[in-house]
């Protein structure tokens, strides 16, 4: 089902965030290799919407993880998953320096 194919109510259910990741310069290519991992497996999860990983432009040691869920139980399930205790709590969250999360809300 496309965005376009919600009700605004719909939307406004979601759960939409950013998480802002900083790693080591030497961390660097495991990290790159745990997110392709974790963002294909967490893609095929069927409440997930969006899971977007970036790295930012002048700072390629900064990732933002921008994800959407259907709803709280879609992001309950990501987070009970193996991919996301392997790859993010045993993987990432191992290498990581700083951590942040920013909860969106929907305009439109």
């Amino acid at each position: 089902m496309g965005l376009t194919a919600r009700t605004l109510k719909d939307t406004a259910l979601m759960i939409s965030f950013a998480v802002r990741l900083k790693f080591a310069p030497e961390d660097r290519a495991d990290v790159v290799e745990t997110l392709r991992i974790l963002t294909a497996a967490s893609r095929q999860e069927p409440g997930c919407v969006n899971y977007i990983p970036h790295h930012v432009e002048d700072d390629p040691d900064t990732v933002i993880i921008y994800e959407q869920y259907l709803d709280a139980n879609a992001l309950a399930a990501h987070r009970a998953s193996e991919h996301f205790k392997n790859h993010a709590v045993g993987g990432l969250y191992q290498k990581m320096r700083e951590r942040s999360v920013e909860n969106l809300v929907a305009l439109a």
